[in-house]
């Protein structure tokens, strides 16, 4: 009642009535200003009215004159300064303290900065680096020639220690900024930056500034990027990366990423196959991948590029068809049917006419698993995966020979029906590996998601192809699959490989055992509880909506089965010998009520029921 009585008391037309408080206005924030020495304010500072007429104010309170030579700025973070472009990100309850203004400042430190005393200098230098973060006091010190008096401390020789770490700190926070190019380094500055990452007992802080220089000056300009590629080794690179200190660790590294992807295609492979030749996968899989400290995030981005970058050295043979007139291409493909069927048909094929020698390479085509068996280079004219999936398979037959035969002799021995496919399956699986693993993409600029075991391997993707492609044949035969169920294998093998790589396997080794762990029956199982988990989440209407549809359901799936039925269905009788002969035919009556069955001619599709025998459905009860 009391509330209502406040809203029923009149007032003056146009006026609030008595007793109603009026909503705060949103352009007023309540904020807290402080100054060291003095009583903090708490003011209501309204964003409509000039900043310059707000720190007046607060200036009158303290008594001080000359207001233009001061300013707010925040007091935690990077206690940036307020100014107008700025000023609404002020929020209820923000602390702000009363400062020299960034002119005032900029012009203190840009004197202080040239002292002869070497504390006032140190000094100065500290407080730049930390206000050189700030946009506002970034521009006054720029407009000063602050940057040129940077230069001079870097070039003078007798400055090392604080006063160089300092400067060096806030060059760097200051050209973040972008008001100056990269590009008007002087060479003898830039001189100064190579010589402090090629000498080595330097302090690393310093070592590690220097990196940062030098990968910012990188993507700026081809002349940049030869410069620092000419004065900076690879092998110097490769020296940083393997100190204990993981911060001057992550600046190599960054720094050897910005070369890698500022290069051109050729001079990138080139870099690539040197650090290759100098084992750097190796220890990076050693001494980074496996340290005892957990592996930064940046640090994790920069594997990430180095691992995207090594795999589309693949996409040349990934994107290239073969082509039947190559004598090297041929081969390599002549190789694969020379090591699956070295036999008494190859020692005596030089006695056959070339109809005879062409047939019979055929038919070794066919075993291999070629659709185009008759010229199989067909087969590996589809691009992706191209010429890289004729590698891969030439790959498993040279190193790992026992393997391969076996898959070859062991489908060869199957019925046609049910016989793995090695060429088809293989060229599908490359394919798929380079799908899974982004051969070819662009890199990410913020993923993180490499794979650990990745750098304990030199030919990592033939590998876990060699890997892969005996899963495939061992999930073929769980899933006793045929012909038709080609496809339905590759989804299931993409499972398991996605699955096993999800769980970062720190080796091949680990990773092979893990992938032949996850068998079909598992799959299955991991669908299945998958499944059920989707379903205890969804929403109670959803839940009573799939109930409520269940028995339609259920009976739309049985009078689809009963029509598929009542049509009939071919199948192949199995002799004793397990060779397919006659055809044998079945269906149910249109009542039904009996099964029609027997054999049938080659050609015939759907025999007449009266000349078919018949069963009554009576008998069983179980199966329908």
């Amino acid at each position: 009642m009391r509330d209502l009585c406040m809203f029923s008391q009149e007032g003056p037309p146009g006026q609030p009535r008595e007793g109603l408080t009026m909503p705060p206005s949103k352009d007023v924030v309540k904020i807290a200003v402080q100054m060291m020495g003095a009583i903090p304010q708490l003011i209501e500072l309204n964003q409509a009215k000039p900043l310059s007429a707000v720190v007046k104010e607060v200036c009158e309170v303290w008594n001080l004159n000359n207001s233009e030579r001061y300013a707010l700025q925040y007091v935690d973070g990077q206690q940036a300064y307020i100014t107008e472009l700025n000023r609404g990100e002020i929020k209820n309850g923000s602390i702000l303290q009363l400062t020299t203004a960034p002119d005032q400042e900029a012009a203190k430190l840009h004197g202080g900065i040239q002292s002869n005393s070497v504390d006032v200098k140190t000094n100065s230098l500290k407080k730049l680096a930390i206000l050189s973060r700030d946009v506002a006091f970034a521009q006054e010190f720029i407009s000063r020639n602050g940057l040129n008096q940077l230069f001079l401390i870097v070039e003078e020789d007798n400055n090392t220690g604080e006063v160089l770490a300092y400067t060096l700190k806030a060059f760097v926070e200051l050209m973040e900024h972008d008001f100056v190019s990269w590009e008007t380094l002087s060479p003898t500055f830039i001189k100064k930056i190579v010589s402090y990452i090629n000498i080595s007992p330097l302090d690393a802080s310093i070592q590690q500034i220097s990196l940062a220089i030098l990968e910012n000056m990188v993507p700026t300009s081809r002349a940049l990027f030869e410069l620092v590629k000419q004065q900076v080794t690879l092998d110097r690179l490769i020296a940083l990366l393997q100190v204990m200190n993981t911060q001057l660790q992550l600046k190599a590294m960054a720094l050897l990423i910005a070369l890698l992807l500022n290069a051109g295609e050729a001079e990138r492979r080139e870099m690539m196959d040197y650090l290759g030749e100098k084992n750097l996968r190796q220890f990076i899989h050693k001494n980074i991948v496996h340290a005892s400290d957990p592996i930064a995030d940046e640090m994790a981005h920069y594997l990430y590029v180095l691992q995207s970058l090594t795999l589309n050295l693949l996409e040349r043979r990934m994107r290239a068809p073969m082509d039947p007139y190559s004598q090297e291409q041929r081969d390599l493909l002549q190789s694969l049917r020379h090591a699956a069927f070295v036999s008494e048909n190859e020692s005596s094929a030089g006695s056959y006419n070339t109809e005879r020698r062409h047939s019979l390479c055929a038919k070794e085509f066919r075993k291999l698993g070629f659709v185009n068996n008759s010229n199989p280079a067909l087969d590996l004219h589809r691009t992706p995966p191209g010429l890289l999936a004729l590698d891969s398979m030439v790959y498993f037959s040279r190193h790992f020979p026992n393997a391969y035969s076996r898959f070859i002799l062991e489908n060869s021995s199957r019925e046609d029906k049910h016989e793995c496919p090695f060429a088809r399956s293989s060229i599908q699986l490359s394919f798929m590996l380079c799908e899974i693993l982004h051969v070819g993409e662009t890199c990410s600029e913020t993923a993180q998601a490499f794979y650990p075991m990745f750098f304990g391997q030199e030919h990592f993707f033939d590998e876990v192809f060699c890997i892969c492609i005996q899963l495939l044949n061992k999930t073929w035969k769980e899933m006793r699959a045929t012909q038709e169920d080609f496809d339905k294998v590759m989804q299931v093998v993409r499972e398991q490989i996605t699955r096993t790589l999800a769980l970062k396997p720190t080796s091949l080794e680990l990773f092979k055992s893990r992938v032949n762990t996850l068998n079909y029956s598992e799959i299955l199982r991991l669908r299945q509880t998958e499944r059920m988990h989707q379903e205890e989440i969804l929403p109670v209407p959803v839940l009573e909506l799939k109930e409520r549809l269940k028995p339609e359901l259920i009976k739309l799936i049985q009078q689809q089965r009963l029509l598929h039925l009542c049509e009939g269905t071919l199948f192949r009788k199995i002799s004793s010998r397990r060779r397919q002969d006659k055809l044998w035919y079945c269906r149910l009556s249109p009542n039904h009520k009996f099964l029609h069955y027997g054999d049938v001619e080659e050609g015939v599709e759907n025999p007449p029921i009266e000349s078919l025998q018949e069963k009554g459905v009576s008998q069983f009860p179980r199966h329908l």
